[in-house]
């Protein structure tokens, strides 16, 4: 089994560098993402822009659409110009994309403004997967990865802060202002993030590859086949269906779009149901933060349990652990039984996600793994885009009651798609030994 050519590359100051700035970017999608859902029950109390539950779902879904297309396109563009400047791109896009909402007057203008911060976001999550995976110590990539996804749930927990700070006193454009900060980043992670070795030596800039090994004291990986580093967008999408691995492609992309469904569908709606359970709007933006503090706590936890029982394993019990809690949020619990239930949603629901992109990111060659994740990401964002728009569906036609079901159900559909693709999986590493012994 032939290993990634970064692998070679230990330099520590490196691989810090990478994570570190890879996790303040990330840290920032998760801020945009999830400051819509944290100022939502806001917005439909105040009827802004005459705002309805099914049209808050529709802009909802407008973010998650514009997620679709940067999560398809990033990893081809990647592949071809490059990590670094498709991430600082995509920072930029989405913080001048939250300054047009902050400054809508028009229900359309702040769906425009959500849709093109929904490209941005799409684009910079398998990037920055695909950047920190290549730096990855060895034995260590699903670890890296849920460390890295622990930034998104940070600023899902900095998102219900800002709403809870500066809604009331200041009103929710305050709150899209801040998400136009991260403008201020982009400028130092030009300067400071080094561009994927393996990249720079598949696009025969051996010069600057050499000059950055150099610098940080790491070795200079091998150089890419002559196949990988030529291989166009659409042969590395080819790559993704021949032979076998159409079915394991499959698998990957309806886990992902049941995931991303649960996902989304939650973090677009978590306040505005658990207000619909009878909960005050302080309590509401409270589950938001402690969603997300059970989702960076998930992260690590699912990363090194992946590392040792393998990724995909993993993923199908926290999808069947997912769906039971979040289930149980359908029914008003105690207030302490219900903080709980919450926590441990969080733990299993966000890290089952992202060992779908860890098992992808990992069984993938080195010259189309950013293709191969951002599809993966991309074919899930379907889900995405469908998960707001059910929930507001379901609450408009006064059964959000349900909505807690059908997004249990999704998560129930995921474990069976990664769990057969890791049946699939098994007995194809079984039959490869096999075949070795005679």
């Amino acid at each position: 089994m032939s290993s990634s050519p970064v692998l070679s590359a230990r330099g520590s100051r490196l691989a810090l560098l990478v994570v570190g700035l890879c996790w303040l970017a990330v840290l920032f999608d998760g801020l945009d993402m999830f400051i819509y859902g944290s100022v939502l029950p806001h917005l439909l109390e105040t009827k802004t822009f005459g705002l309805t539950p099914d049209t808050a779902g529709d802009l909802g879904s407008y973010a998650t659409f514009g997620m679709l297309v940067g999560a398809l396109t990033a990893g081809t563009v990647a592949d071809r110009t490059g990590r670094k400047n498709l991430m600082v791109g995509c920072v930029v896009l989405f913080s001048l994309a939250s300054g047009v909402c902050a400054m809508a007057g028009s229900v359309e203008v702040f769906g425009l403004g959500r849709t093109l911060a929904g490209v941005g976001l799409g684009g910079l999550l398998p990037t920055a997967i695909s950047m920190v995976c290549d730096y990855a110590p060895r034995g260590r990539g699903a670890l890296v990865i849920g460390l890295l996804m622990t930034a998104h749930h940070a600023g899902g927990i900095l998102s219900a802060y800002v709403a809870k700070w500066l809604v009331d006193p200041v009103g929710w454009r305050a709150a899209f202002w801040v998400c136009v900060l991260p403008l201020l980043f982009a400028p130092v992670l030009a300067r400071l993030l080094p561009e994927s070795l393996s990249f720079l030596l598949a696009k025969g800039r051996t010069d600057e590859a050499r000059e950055l090994a150099t610098r940080y004291d790491v070795e200079l990986p091998a150089a890419t086949s002559g196949k990988q580093g030529a291989a166009d967008r659409w042969n590395a999408l080819k790559d993704l269906f021949r032979g076998g691995e159409w079915t394991q492609t499959l698998l990957y992309w309806l886990a992902s779009f049941g995931g991303l469904l649960l996902v989304y569908g939650v973090a677009t709606w978590l306040p505005t149901l658990m207000r619909a359970e009878g909960y005050a709007l302080g309590s509401a933006l409270s589950f938001v933060v402690v969603f997300n503090l059970g989702g960076i706590v998930g992260m690590l936890a699912a990363g090194r349990a992946a590392d040792r029982f393998g990724a995909p394993r993993i993923s199908a019990i926290w999808f069947a652990l997912t769906a039971a809690g979040v289930f149980l949020l359908s029914v008003h619990l105690p207030m302490a039984v219900t903080m709980v239930v919450v926590f441990l949603t969080g733990v299993f629901l966000n890290s089952a996600q992202t060992m779908i992109y860890a098992t992808v990111s990992l069984r993938s060659a080195a010259g189309n793994r950013a293709t191969a994740v951002g599809w993966t990401s991309g074919m899930g964002r379907f889900g995405a885009v469908f998960g707001p728009w059910l929930g507001g569906q379901l609450l408009a036609s006064d059964h959000g009651d349900w909505g807690f079901t059908a997004f249990a159900l999704a998560g129930l559909s995921s474990m069976v798609f990664i769990g057969i693709a890791a049946l699939r999986s098994a007995k194809g590493a079984s039959h490869c030994a096999a075949r070795r012994c005679r």
